[in-house]
């Protein structure tokens, strides 16, 4: 494997933390790591909603059913999006580039030495709802996911979940 790409293999999905706190400098990274992902033709639809504070988190947490750790964790982000401003008003697009933010948030976190794992929201109603009645936001704002985000408590030995079964060769099967 590339030593380059570690801060790939090492991320791992991390539920227990650590009680110290995340740096607000690096909080601040994760967030302009997540705001440097691709967006479809840079509509960039996403929002983010910074859970610092224990009652929000387990205000959280509880909308969440396998989301309970989130509620230990020294920090949150919910990543949302608006549709309207997602390229072609398409909720396809603002899926893609909310997950593409996601993605960048825990890679940035794992750099950074901190633990994360994603918490999916979307397209679970009852979770959008949950959280439209816990947290006083924008009704038009669509929860897509939520991260934990803190020191962890231990760190889960790096894996490689490569299968070169799921790899076709595009040459290989072009139709004629």
């Amino acid at each position: 494997m590339n030593p380059k790409l570690d801060f790939i293999w090492t991320r791992r999905s991390v539920r227990t933390f650590t009680p110290e706190p995340v740096a607000e400098a690096d909080i601040q990274s994760m967030l302009k790591a997540a705001m440097a992902a691709p967006s479809a033709c840079c509509r960039d639809p996403w929002a983010f909603i910074v859970l610092r504070q224990a009652p929000a988190r387990k205000a959280v947490a509880a909308c969440l059913p396998n989301g309970g750790f989130l509620a230990d964790a020294p920090l949150g982000i919910i990543v949302c999006g608006y549709q309207k401003r997602a390229h072609a008003e398409s909720l396809s697009y603002l899926l893609q580039d909310c997950s593409a933010a996601i993605e960048n948030i825990l890679l940035a976190a794992n750099a950074l030495g901190l633990g994360s794992c994603w918490l999916g929201i979307h397209p679970r109603e009852e979770r959008i709802a949950a959280l439209h009645e816990a947290l006083d936001f924008p009704c038009d704002c669509l929860p897509v996911g939520a991260i934990a985000i803190g020191h962890p408590a231990s760190c889960p030995d790096p894996r490689m979940r490569f299968d070169a079964d799921k790899v076709y060769d595009g040459d290989a099967i072009l139709k004629p």
